[in-house]
């Protein structure tokens, strides 16, 4: 009889249902590191600051993401145990906060996805844009890691409940000015790149051919979307395309 009404007390069921939340966490987190390493998660993050910065903590990018659902279970877990404890008696602020942490939750998630798929995404536009030498290119990486990173941060604090009207709009005059910025920028960039399709599809000069462009004159090495490689007994030039557009192009004849 003791006994019976020893597991009816509140503290006792709400002491129960906190020790089962941490053993569900516990086996969700487990679950969850072993289905990300199974997708592929730390090889397609492996190389990126992010993870670069976790294992530095004697961590790696799975795990943290496994721990943070698992953190959300035990979050679940002392809330409910508290309700029932009858701790807190204001069912308000029980309403107001078992809304709250669901929202938290993809709050960090988009945070920590965002931070992985920004630094993936700097990695790879670096990764593709390696092989064009021209000295603007070196910023696109980075607009589009903070790029990426602003919007998640706009996405994480909408779901916490805070309002980003104004965000929302200094992301479209960031957008606006990205736009106008880059016109002006990379208005070199935009015509080697127009002049090199130019160049491919009607291959006024190719491999081997020799040619001056400007005060160039060389042996054309490579020909590609932004530049031509032309190389003389002595050096190498790297010719933007534009310069083809600009100054003309003639081949030396023997």
């Amino acid at each position: 009889m003791e006994f019976q009404v020893l597991i009816e007390e509140p503290v006792v069921v709400a002491a129960a249902v906190l020790i089962l939340g941490v053993a569900v966490g516990y086996l969700v987190g487990k679950l969850n590191k072993e289905l990300l390493t199974a997708a592929g998660l730390g090889e397609a993050v492996e190389g990126t600051p992010f993870e670069r910065s976790a294992q530095s903590l004697g961590t790696s990018t799975v795990e943290l993401v496994a721990r943070v659902s698992s953190w959300f279970i035990y979050g679940i877990a002392v809330l409910t145990a508290i309700h029932i404890a009858q701790i807190l008696d204001t069912d308000d602020f029980w309403i107001r906060l078992t809304q709250f942490v669901p929202r938290l939750f993809v709050a960090v998630i988009v945070l920590i996805g965002g931070l992985i798929v920004a630094d993936k995404a700097e990695l790879v536009v670096g990764e593709r844009l390696r092989s064009v030498k021209l000295p603007e290119v070196s910023l696109i990486p980075q607009v589009v890691k903070y790029s990426i990173l602003y919007v998640a941060v706009v996405i994480a604090l909408g779901q916490v409940g805070v309002n980003v009207t104004a965000l929302l709009i200094l992301l479209a005059v960031y957008a606006a000015g990205i736009i106008v910025v880059g016109t002006v920028a990379f208005r070199h960039f935009l015509v080697s790149s127009a002049v090199g399709i130019y160049l491919l599809l009607n291959q006024p000069y190719g491999i081997g051919d020799e040619i001056r462009i400007g005060d160039q004159v060389g042996i054309v090495q490579e020909v590609d979307l932004f530049v031509t490689k032309i190389e003389s007994d002595a050096e190498e030039y790297v010719v933007p395309n534009r310069k083809v557009f600009e100054d003309g192009m003639a081949r030396v004849r023997d």
